[in-house]
């Protein structure tokens, strides 16, 4: 195809020079120079070919003339290729010094300086030189690319916790489409200025960029759905972004337990409960079922059915004994609020169960087995051991110690590791 298409450009060619050659062999023309006296005359093809010539001969001229000054630009820019290569490998090195002469150096060229400046910076602060790093920065901004500054100045500002310093940066940034990593720190700074809510829709940009490995981007689009849970203003904006909320992360513990204590201190105890109870049906939390037995009693109903059905299927679980112990001492339950606080107790459930125990005692005035609970529950946090309460039989310390077999909702029995 290169073949035919070479050749009829050939035949062109030659066409339209047979043609030309038609034309100025009819009438050839007469072009006359005179200059100081002197006449030259000759025809238009003789006066072409010599134009020619003599652009080719100053072309050649000035490219031997230029040979030098070529050989001197790319020994600059070889030698710069070299001296960036050194110092980013001393700065990976942490040959901090040996890396910020280095890069300076390499800043002499043009075409590397702003990536060089920026790299000298990164060492010049290693080394604890925040002002040569800084000065550094400012050489960097004088540049045409000012957005690569910006955006070292963001992630800068978000490692020392200013984000109303790291937005102002980004706010600089020109280029567009924007720079990937500006989207991650955006994100970063609205969360760490209290307005998680106004990053999220910044998660599509991020995942689109792969700024972020998948799995870290999952683990920041969770980080966030936590923050801005918990930085909900008032009822209305909890429930606004709770149904926002994919239900992936619906299933996932920190956010619920994250939507569930927001709701706990605006009121919506009932909603809490829900998102509890979704949650632990399809994937289950010991976390989460200490925090549904810390939910105020309920103005109508009980949960503690709900709670007890759990204990089918994780009968040794500390944390769903705790909360059990917790929900039976709302509902004024004592003596199941003390045969579950010690189960709780039992399985390793620590200084929390006995400061349960002990405020089931102190709501029964009993005084003294109170005392006795809440001095056990200092000893435990401070690693010692709890004295024995007097009145609980062997009998009843076996059954606390005992665990029902654990089955699935397959009524299959669970392994123990």
């Amino acid at each position: 195809m290169k073949l035919l298409r070479a050749l009829l450009w050939l035949l062109l060619s030659m066409l339209a020079g047979a043609l030309l050659w038609q034309v100025i062999a009819s009438d050839p023309g007469l072009v006359i120079v005179r200059f100081r006296g002197y006449d030259i005359s000759t025809s238009v093809p003789v006066a072409g070919i010599f134009l020619i010539l003599a652009s080719l001969a100053v072309w050649l001229l000035v490219s031997i003339i230029r040979i030098p000054f070529r050989v001197w630009t790319r020994y600059r820019q070889r030698r710069a290729r070299a001296r960036l290569s050194d110092g980013l490998s001393a700065l990976h090195e942490g040959r901090w010094l040996r890396a910020q002469k280095l890069l300076e150096k390499a800043a002499d060229e043009s075409r590397v300086r702003v990536p060089a400046l920026l790299a000298a910076a990164s060492a010049a602060r290693a080394r604890g030189d925040d002002a040569g790093a800084e000065l550094l920065l400012d050489l960097a901004a004088a540049q045409p690319d000012r957005g690569a500054v910006a955006l070292e100045r963001a992630r800068l500002a978000i490692a020392t916790k200013q984000p109303a310093a790291a937005l102002a940066q980004l706010d600089r940034i020109t280029a567009r489409p924007l720079p990937p990593a500006s989207h991650r720190i955006r994100a970063q700074a609205l969360a760490d200025s209290g307005r998680a809510a106004d990053a999220l829709p910044l998660l599509a940009n991020i995942r689109r960029s792969r700024v972020l490995a998948d799995a870290a981007a999952d683990a920041f689009e969770r980080e966030l759905h936590v923050l801005a849970l918990r930085q909900c203003a008032d009822a209305g904006a909890l429930d606004g972004l709770w149904r926002k909320v994919s239900a992936t992360l619906r299933l996932d513990a920190d956010v619920v337990a994250s939507y569930a204590r927001r709701a706990m201190n605006l009121g919506m105890e009932d909603q809490a409960a829900q998102a509890i109870e979704h949650a632990l049906k399809r994937n289950w939390s010991d976390a989460l079922a200490a925090l549904f037995g810390e939910l105020p009693r309920p103005r109508s109903g009980s949960r503690l059915a709900s709670a007890e059905a759990w204990l089918t299927t994780h009968s040794s679980s500390p944390e769903l004994l705790l909360a059990l112990s917790r929900i039976c001492r709302n509902e004024e339950r004592w003596i199941d609020a003390e045969e579950y606080a010690h189960r709780a107790i039992a399985q390793g459930a620590g200084s929390e169960a006995w400061e349960v125990l002990g405020q089931c005692f102190a709501s029964q005035n009993d005084d003294k087995r109170a005392r006795q609970a809440f001095a056990n529950a200092l000893a435990v946090r401070g690693g010692k051991r709890a004295v024995a309460l007097a009145g609980r039989s062997l009998r009843q310390q076996i059954q606390d110690e005992a665990v029902p077999e654990d089955r699935n909702a397959h009524g299959m029995p669970h392994l123990r590791g």
